[in-house]
């Protein structure tokens, strides 16, 4: 079935179901009332499906809910620092952890910055790129456990360790 909305060349799908783009409309809704500032999206696309526009909030402060929670839809918020140190004080004070990103030219301060952070993914210069063979999970309250590579398969095997003393002549 076709469906007319503006994600028909690009690489962005629905939301999942009805209550993740409620959820997800929710927050944008909070930051709204928050005083953060939409500069763009922030609405459903179409009138089929669960999609919902590319939404980018200025003026955000840590102590906005769009700043504290997880969202999982297409929100960004853009907040303003003046050192890297402030960025990871910023980014570790929450009680969530599952993934984030650096966009740098400078190596060594990626590698510091990823080094420091309390997340279980950490892209840099990229993001939201997978592969099988490596682990995906959070830290903190971001998920239980890891999702692909070998540390997936340890969530479904329980090690035992036996030790048995042989007498002679057995």
């Amino acid at each position: 079935m076709k469906t007319s909305h503006a994600f028909e060349d690009g690489d962005q799908g629905p939301v999942v179901d009805k209550l993740q783009f409620d959820r997800i409309l929710g927050y944008i809704q909070k930051g709204k009332e928050g005083g953060a500032v939409c500069e763009v999206g922030g609405n459903q696309v179409g009138t089929d499906g669960y999609f919902i526009a590319p939404t980018l909030f200025t003026g955000v402060t840590d102590d906005m809910v769009i700043a504290k929670e997880e969202i999982f839809g297409p929100v960004i918020c853009a907040l303003k620092f003046k050192t890297v140190e402030e960025v990871i004080e910023r980014a570790n004070d929450t009680s969530y952890g599952l993934a984030a990103a650096i966009h740098t030219k400078d190596i060594r301060l990626a590698t510091r910055v990823m080094n420091s952070l309390d997340a279980g993914t950490v892209w840099i210069n990229c993001y939201n790129v997978f592969f099988d063979q490596l682990p995906f999970g959070g830290y903190k309250q971001s998920g239980i456990g890891r999702e692909l590579g070998e540390y997936a398969l340890r969530e479904y095997s329980q090690v035992k360790t036996v030790i048995s003393a042989i007498a002679e002549g057995l």
